[in-house]
């Protein structure tokens, strides 16, 4: 049992989704899965596990951010022995060509946090996406939602990168500590290129192309 999930064991699937949202981790449940039940509310971070097509699925809150993330995919691997994480979260789009809605698979994330410095003694690791054959892209992890350079995200569009979250940089680099599979897909919730944005409950509730997409990617 782990201090922040606090599932027994056998309560969690060997694979989970990740929504950083806990109200939209309780929107899968209700909505995707078979017989979905909740295994932790502790924080107000709900986590649950039912079936898919037959497959044992579980999907867990995460929160915002890597601090957050780090905390539960860890818990998640050491504690409950998970093996695949699929991250299904929102992004905002870096390109004019990359609109809302669009889907994004992180093939490999950039960063400005310093996780990986840390855990590295300044040399630059490369998280990439983990044992999982798909055509993808480059994103950006960054640790700030609100950044007063209106021009910083300029740069990191110059070298390709397609849109920013906040995630996944942790999702990758612990997965390969833990030797997992892990996968961050992300639907475009905003753009920093034009003025298109979803709401709140937008966000929370009709993400279905992107959930059904994880949840067939999960069962294979």
């Amino acid at each position: 049992m782990s201090v922040h999930i606090a599932a027994k064991n056998g309560e969690i699937a060997d694979t989970v989704l990740l929504p950083g949202d806990p109200k939209r981790a309780k929107w899968i449940a209700e909505n995707f899965l078979e017989n979905a039940v909740c295994y932790t509310d502790i924080r107000g971070m709900l986590g649950f596990t039912g079936t898919y097509k037959g497959k044992k699925i579980s999907v867990q809150g995460t929160g915002m951010g890597i601090p957050s993330m780090s905390i539960y995919i860890t818990e998640l691997m050491k504690d409950y022995g998970v093996k695949t994480l699929i991250r299904v979260g929102s992004a905002g789009s870096y390109q004019e060509d990359v609109k809302i809605r669009d889907i994004v698979v992180a093939l490999s994330t950039s960063t400005d946090s310093n996780i990986n410095n840390r855990k590295f003694k300044g040399a630059s690791f490369a998280p990439a996406v983990k044992n999982i054959k798909i055509k993808a892209c480059k994103i950006l992890t960054s640790d700030e939602f609100y950044n007063d350079d209106p021009s910083y995200f300029k740069k990191w569009a110059e070298f390709g990168v397609l849109a920013v979250e906040m995630e996944t940089a942790a999702l990758y680099t612990l997965a390969s500590k833990y030797k997992a599979k892990a996968l961050s897909i992300l639907t475009i919730s905003d753009s920093l290129v034009s003025p298109e944005i979803t709401s709140s409950e937008e966000r929370e509730k009709t993400f279905n192309e992107m959930i059904e997409l994880a949840l067939e990617t999960a069962i294979k």
